[in-house]
This record gives C-alpha cells, structure tokens and sequence, in this order.
C-alpha cells in the first residue's frame, strides 16, 4: 500500500507545483510586471505633450511614423495652464513617457513636480531661445499665437525629438519641412489680411495674445481679465469702460474657454460689438487635430478683418 501511494502523492505535488509556477508566469506576462511591460514597448518612442497647442505641432512633426506615439496629458477642455495642478492621472501618463512636449516659457509651472517624480523625464522645451514679451516682470507664455514664433516652435520640437530619437530623425524632419510649408502660407495670407486693417486698437479677453498682437501690429489698450475666469473689478471695469469709449471702433474680443459675462457688461455700457478670439487651447486630441491650429488661425483672421474694418 505504501509502494503505491507515494508515487500518487508525489505525481499530485508535482502538478500542483506545476500549475503554480504557470499562473505565475502568465501573471509575469501580461503586462503587470514593469519589465515586461517596458520590453513591450522597446520598440516605441512615446512623446507625451503638455497641452493641446503642443499635441496639434507634434502631430504634424510625427505624422505616420511607424513606433511613434503621441499623447496629449490634459483633457480637451483644460484650456491654458494657468496654475494647472498635476493629477495622479497626469503622473500615470507621464510614467509612460520617452519625452515630454511643452510649451516652456513659464507657461508648465508644474514641472519641476514632474521632474522630482521622473527624475529622467526627456523635456522637449517649444520655446527654447525664443525672445520672450514681459508685462510687470513677468514673462509672458502664450509664444504659439505669433505665427513666427509657432514656426519657431516647430522647429525646436523637431530638432529636440531628433536628439532624443535619432532612429526617427529623417522622418521628423520630412514632416517638419511639409508643415513648416503650411505655417509659411499662413503667416503670408494673415499678413496679407491684416496688415492694412485702418484700426488697430484692440480690447482682448486676457493676456493670451500680446504675441499675436504685435506680430500684426495691434495694440492691446485693455484686457478683461487679468487673470482667467476671474471678474474684473469694479475699478478695473471702469478703467476698460473708459478706455472701450474712446475708440473710434467699439470691439472687444473675448474667448470660447471662458464666461464673456464682463464682456457683456462691458458692451452695454459702452455700445460696442462683441467679437470672439480664440486661442487655440482647447480641442479633442485626435488625428481632425492636425489642420486645428491652421484653421483656427485663419478663423481669428476673418473675425479681426470683420471687426476692425
């Protein structure tokens, strides 16, 4: 009885061992473990960017490129990163970064956070050497709305993607050159548009458009907000108001992202035409992105020629 019922308890040990040890590797092998994860995607450069002007440029300079992948961090409605807070969420994506895609220029105040947690996270600055406009000593951040200075933008983008992914570096490079083409056209046919505008003088929503501004020779006399999605005070409208009276064209500019509420209350004191600018940091992270920035540029053109005319 002995000689028989070893060999069964030893057969049974075994197939128990044996059944262990493979749910144990299928939970190795289903992307749990960070290293299998991280040798599945060996063969893939993923580029995290900050904000939606950052994913519309670096989807141009990546378009179809085989083992590059693009991710835009904040969710379509998030706007400019005006004392933007990371979200675990946020962390998470980054964790799965190769290289991170910004705007610079003081515009990611949350990145030296992001750095202590992903000591070597690749920052890809957009407007690394770009002269910077300052209002109260303070450096202004929204580089992207001067067709010159996006233009630059994208070249910074391609050259700091090659650096960091030189196996992809001819292809970012052809990209870059055929959007690059399409920015050039559309600096000329804003110039073309705007230049010979007879009035000059304009009211914006907030700070997002200095760039812009005097890229086509506008003057900014007043802003409605100075600070995003916080109301003018009773002084501050008052100083508008008086400022809206004085012009011999009537026009103040506000932004799809936020309330026009004081714009509103501003057009009714003083009659004049409200009008929308928008800057181009909203909008759905998907390949209709690629011609946004052409588009809405072009719309912020028509709108500007409507109004100041």
């Amino acid at each position: 009885m002995t000689t028989t019922h070893i060999p069964r308890f030893l057969s049974c040990l075994i197939a128990l061992l044996s059944a262990v040890l493979l749910l144990a590797g299928c939970g190795a092998s289903n992307g749990t473990n960070r290293t299998s994860s991280s040798t599945e995607k060996g063969d893939t450069f993923h580029i995290v960017t900050s904000f939606y002007p950052m994913y519309i440029a670096t989807i141009n300079i990546t378009q179809g490129i085989d083992g590059v992948t693009v991710t835009n961090m904040t969710k379509p409605q998030t706007g400019c990163l005006h004392d933007y807070q990371l979200t675990i969420e946020d962390m998470k994506t980054l964790e799965t970064a190769d290289a991170f895609v910004v705007n610079g220029a003081g515009m990611e105040s949350f990145l030296d956070k992001a750095m202590q947690q992903k000591k070597n996270l690749r920052i890809i600055d957009a407007s690394k050497g770009i002269e910077l406009l300052q209002e109260d000593g303070e450096e202004n951040p929204h580089v992207w709305l001067s067709v010159t200075a996006a233009i630059e933008q994208v070249k910074n983008i391609t050259a700091q993607l090659q650096a960091a992914d030189p196996k992809h570096a001819d292809a970012y490079e052809a990209n870059s050159k055929a959007y690059l083409e399409k920015l050039e056209a559309l600096k000329q046919e804003m110039h073309a548009t705007l230049d010979g505008v007879p009035h000059k003088d304009i009211v914006t929503f907030h700070e997002a458009f200095p760039y812009f501004a005097k890229e086509f020779g506008l003057n900014i006399i007043s802003v409605i907000e100075r600070e995003p999605g916080t109301e003018p005070t009773p002084t501050e409208l008052e100083q508008t108001i008086a400022q809206v009276n004085a012009l011999p064209v009537k026009v103040l500019f506000t932004e799809p992202q936020y309330s026009p509420s004081a714009a509103e209350t501003i057009a009714r004191e003083t009659g004049a035409k409200i009008y929308t600018l928008d800057p181009v940091v909203t909008g759905e992270a998907n390949e209709s992105a690629r011609d946004a920035y052409l588009t809405t540029m072009r719309e912020n053109m028509r709108t500007l020629k409507t109004a100041l005319q």
